[in-house]
This record gives structure tokens, sequence and C-alpha cells, in this order.
């Protein structure tokens, strides 16, 4: 099994690329959102630890955000009680498509020092002036929550020396299928 993970800054178009190998994607950001709508044991554990912000059952995107608005030292407290629900899942994810190639689409990825096995890094490289633009035009965009999460993240230089093969994203559908062809292209002779 190859085990692609993507790497980059947040609004580099990681999650396009990704999808658009064809392989099955491990998407984290979609896995959180699951278990936010339907872990009700994680409900429990955040509900317990933030009273004051999560209340309710399915819990809310707007909850957690203002929880870790609140005080970015709970960003790390709500990775503690999530990220063993979403690892949990990443190996049955992993289980389930034990032969072939798939991608890993999970932020932190290098940072959470998880041991995959057969992992090779992608970094998806987009210039600074246009990912800040397209993230303004997303509707849920928080630019204090933003801030926060980039000082979550290791360097993108030093990101980009960690990984095995690297797409310059200008964001033409053509100019990533080119490089994700060439990728294809080595890792079957794998």
């Amino acid at each position: 099994m190859v085990r692609l993970g993507i790497l980059g800054d947040i609004g580099s178009g990681k999650s396009f690329v990704a999808k658009s190998f064809g392989y099955p994607v491990f998407n984290a950001d979609k896995e959180v959102v699951k278990i936010y709508n339907k872990n009700y044991k994680c409900f429990i554990k955040l509900k317990k630890k933030f009273p004051k912000f999560i209340t309710k059952f399915p819990i809310k995107k707007i909850e957690i955000t203002k929880t870790v608005e609140e005080n970015k030292k709970n960003i790390k407290i709500i990775g503690n009680i999530v990220h063993p629900y979403v690892s949990k899942n990443l190996k049955i994810f992993l289980n389930k498509n034990k032969k072939g190639k798939v991608v890993l689409d999970i932020p932190l990825l290098l940072e959470n020092k998880l041991k995959i096995k057969n992992l090779y890094f992608i970094f998806v490289n987009a210039k600074q002036q246009e990912i800040r633009k397209r993230l303004k035009k997303r509707s849920n965009f928080n630019e204090k929550l933003y801030e926060l999460m980039k000082k979550n993240q290791m360097s993108l230089k030093l990101k980009k020396k960690k990984s095995n093969f690297i797409i310059n994203n200008d964001f033409r559908r053509y100019t990533i299928n080119s490089s994700i062809k060439k990728i294809k292209k080595y890792i079957n002779h794998l």
C-alpha cells in the first residue's frame, strides 16, 4: 500500500489536490465534523471541559470557535479529546484500504507525528496573496482563528523540505492534474 500525505498551508488547495488523485481519501476535517455530529462520548468530554461553550449535541462549529477564541490554549485541549477518535477512524480507513493507494488529507500530519508506513509527502505550494484572497471569499472565514491555527503549524519551509513531491498550485485544474500524473507515474513503479 502506498499512502500519500498532503501537506501545505491553510487554503493552499490540499483537499482539492487530495480528491484529484482519484484514490480513496481520508479527510480529517470531515471526520472531525462527523465526530461533532455523531459521537456523543466526545460531546460529553468536551461539555465537561467547556460547559460555558459546548451546550448541546450535536456540537456546532461556532461553539468550538468561541472556545478557541476565549483562550488559544483550548485548541490543544480540544485536540487531545478529539484526536483519539480521528486516529481510530484513520486506522479503520487504512485497514479497509489495505491494498492499493490512499491519500491522507490531515492537517498537522507532521506535527501529530503519526507513525504510518509507506507514507510519501506531497507539499502543495501556493502563493500567499492568492491563498489570502481565496480564504477571504469563504463565508465562514475567521481571521482570528486562522492566525491561531497558523501558529500551531510547523513552518512551511520545513514541511516543504520533508516532502517527497511538490505541487505548485496556481489554482488551475490542468496544472494540478499534470503534476498528479507525474507523481502517479513515479509511485506506480514502487
